[in-house]
């Protein structure tokens, strides 16, 4: 989703007039679209901030510092208590506003705080100005907000609740971006399995996947993050039956304790979860799962943590993004006390890394020999002589090749694995 904001909002400041520069150094303004689901993050803009401030007090060239998205919403005013220095704070309803928010303050008439609970426009193909230089994927918002509130998560506080996209809107959107010659679409949302529940119309996020998967050529078609109470067997359909939705899904499991998925507000249990795994592998059996895990959440016993490790070893996840718990303001969970000392979130955190580091490598090792479809995005930042790509199924492929291979869908035979990268050869099929 920021990624998203970042190329809208990089397309919208370039049409106004603004000119993108290389270097951090050589910039006038920098803004920092900052994520506040987790701490670590909002840490990390504070503390690249700070060291900007120096250079802004030396540097008069440097004219703005901003601080924009969910991090500003969370936390509004008070970032001014920790950052003075700050010229612009902006929610992510205020993203098509910031090019008038920075003529403002260059006029003298700054700082600025944006971050009341107005939505973004409904119709927002009028404010359609991405990054020109977006060739070959491309992101879609479908929906914003969340109306879950788990009990460790900020989004319905910094997003606000679920307010879905018209279809038609979408499939503009999608449709122009095809025509661009963009190759790949993932839709967006916090919870994208339930899209289109406030139409109240029967209309659904199958629906939507049906009607996106007939745009001419469209070759791959993605969706993140999927809710697991959400995601019904009608979706595990589509996904089978649709020739551009890819076999890959993202279903946060957070604890495989029913008692800690109780706390969190999940709205499940570690069966039901079960349940919805066996029903995806049994349409997408060659597909790939990947989940989000939090460690350490407020009471989480040794028994706990011991029912989250069952559940990696039990799935096998392809992938499983796993997190320390830290509490996040507004959040219920902030009000709990955060009694899981540091050095065991540390040690449960590193665990479950060091599990599903195996599981990744022995899913992996399936490929070796076998040929794959590989979108190739670019070269790879390590060695510029190396292309890298994805798979349907999310893998990463790196080969050699030329680059006129880059926005093209190419078989790559494996011959080499680890727990994150599959090593291919394109020149021998």
């Amino acid at each position: 989703m920021n990624e998203y904001d970042s190329e809208i909002l990089r397309g919208l400041l370039i049409k106004s007039g603004f000119v993108p520069v290389e270097s951090e150094e050589s910039a006038n303004i920098v803004l920092f679209n900052g994520c506040s689901v987790r701490e670590h993050a909002e840490r990390r803009v504070i503390g690249r901030a700070g060291m900007l401030r120096k250079r802004k007090e030396k540097d008069e060239r440097l004219k703005i510092i901003g601080v924009i998205g969910c991090m500003a919403q969370a936390h509004k005013e008070k970032l001014f208590g920790e950052m003075p220095y700050l010229d612009l704070i902006c929610g992510p309803q205020h993203i098509y506003k910031i090019p008038e928010y920075l003529s403002e303050i260059l006029a003298g008439r700054g700082p600025i705080v944006a971050v009341d609970e107005d939505k973004r426009p409904a119709d927002r193909e009028n404010h359609l100005l991405r990054d020109e230089n977006i060739k070959i994927k491309a992101y879609i918002t479908i929906m914003e907000g969340c109306n879950n509130f788990c009990s460790y998560c900020v989004v319905p506080y910094v997003r606000g609740r679920e307010t879905s996209r018209p279809p038609e809107m979408i499939l503009k959107e999608a449709d122009d971006l095809v025509k661009r010659g963009i190759r790949e679409i993932t839709l967006l949302g916090q919870n994208v399995n339930s899209y289109a529940k406030d139409f109240n119309n029967g209309y659904t996020f199958s629906n939507l996947l049906k009607e996106v998967d007939a745009i001419s050529d469209l070759k791959r078609l993605k969706f993140v993050t999927s809710h697991p109470k959400d995601a019904d067997e009608q979706m595990f359909k589509a996904m089978f039956k649709l020739p551009t939705v890819c076999e890959f899904l993202h279903l946060p499991i957070q604890s495989g304790s029913d008692e800690i998925l109780k706390s969190m507000n999940r709205k499940y249990t570690r069966d039901d979860y079960l349940r919805k795994i066996d029903i995806a592998r049994r349409y997408m059996p060659e597909g790939a799962i990947s989940t989000d895990i939090i460690v350490g959440y407020p009471n989480e016993s040794d028994d706990d943590f011991k029912e989250t490790l069952n559940v990696l070893k039990q799935v096998k996840y392809d992938t499983a993004y796993v997190f320390k718990y830290s509490p996040r303001p507004h959040t219920a969970a902030s009000k709990m006390e955060d009694n899981v000392p540091q050095k065991v979130k540390e040690e449960r955190n590193q665990i479950l890394l060091n599990l599903q580091r195996d599981i990744s490598r022995k899913n992996n090792e399936k490929y070796l020999n076998k040929k794959l479809g590989v979108l190739v995005e670019g070269f790879s930042d390590k060695c510029d002589k190396l292309l890298v790509g994805k798979t349907r199924t999310g893998k990463t492929v790196v080969f050699e090749g030329p680059q006129v291979l880059i926005g093209k869908i190419v078989e790559v035979r494996v011959h080499g694995t680890n727990a994150s990268t599959l090593l291919g050869n394109w020149k021998k099929i």
